[in-house]
């Protein structure tokens, strides 16, 4: 056991001094490089997915140099490397920090394009699964936080090259977010729960009507109001759902087929 004691000891004390290392190793090599070259080389590594190279030169540089215009824009890749490398929280504290030191910096809707990326905390795969991926099972604060940035860059920079593809995500997670309160609806329903399912179907109509989602929240309510022996609400609502959705299958009457399972069960 002591032996073993020993070993770990020793493995830890090796580790810490071959981290320390190359951290030394990075000041020394770099240590006569002007601003322009400890850019030029972070920023190479970072284009070559050198992540963590990458951010132990952008933290040189900041250190070295605090002030002008390669400070400021290794603040903001910094922020990406860490986010590319999967450090989300020291991600989301770079780009933050970017935004407080440099509020007028040009390059601002990128900033809050890249806040909102780190938000989704989304799989790096995401991009080319986007028709594919549900959001709705995904934190919906999340998706809020997300939303809120992503309608910030529209929002003050409407014309930048990123808005176009931040109004496709804040459709995408308005519909994660409706459905998301959909999915809780449907609990209640199973639960029997009639009056919370009420609210949460009423959420969703009132905050999320332009998403798929509104069609199943007016059937919820159907139902609902029913076993709540609120048969006028019902009929209400039915019509509602009928005016907006004429073709919906919520307004057939499968049990007019015995093989059928009538749609309110659904819920149970």
């Amino acid at each position: 056991m002591k032996n073993l004691f020993l070993a770990v000891a020793l493995g830890l004390l090796l580790s810490a001094c071959a981290s320390t290392s190359t951290v030394d190793k990075d000041s020394q090599v770099t240590r006569d490089w002007s601003v322009q070259r400890l850019y030029n080389e972070a920023h190479d590594e970072l284009m070559h997915r050198n992540y963590t190279h990458a951010e132990k030169l952008y933290e040189i540089l900041q250190a070295r140099f605090p002030y002008g215009s390669y400070a400021e824009q290794a603040q903001l890749d910094l922020a990406y490397a860490y986010y590319k490398d999967d450090e989300n929280d020291k991600a989301l504290a770079a780009v933050e920090q970017f935004q407080r030191l440099y509020p007028q910096h040009p390059n601002m809707d990128y900033a809050l394009y890249l806040k909102a990326l780190i938000q989704l905390n989304e799989d790096k795969s995401f991009v080319s699964k986007l028709a594919k991926q549900d959001w709705s099972d995904r934190d919906p604060k999340a998706n809020r936080e997300a939303y809120t940035t992503f309608a910030q860059l529209v929002q003050y920079f409407p014309r930048s090259k990123y808005a176009d593809d931040a109004r496709t995500k804040m459709q995408k997670l308005l519909e994660a977010l409706g459905g998301n309160e959909l999915s809780v609806a449907r609990y209640y329903m199973k639960r029997g729960a009639w009056l919370a399912a009420v609210g949460r179907a009423q959420t969703v109509i009132s905050q999320y009507q332009n998403t798929p989602n509104v069609e199943e929240a007016l059937a919820i309510m159907i139902s609902a109001y029913a076993n709540l022996g609120e048969q006028a609400l019902s009929d209400d609502t039915k019509r509602v759902l009928a005016q907006n959705f004429p073709d919906s299958p919520y307004l057939q009457k499968p049990w007019n087929d015995h093989n059928a399972i009538p749609w309110w069960r659904y819920w149970k």
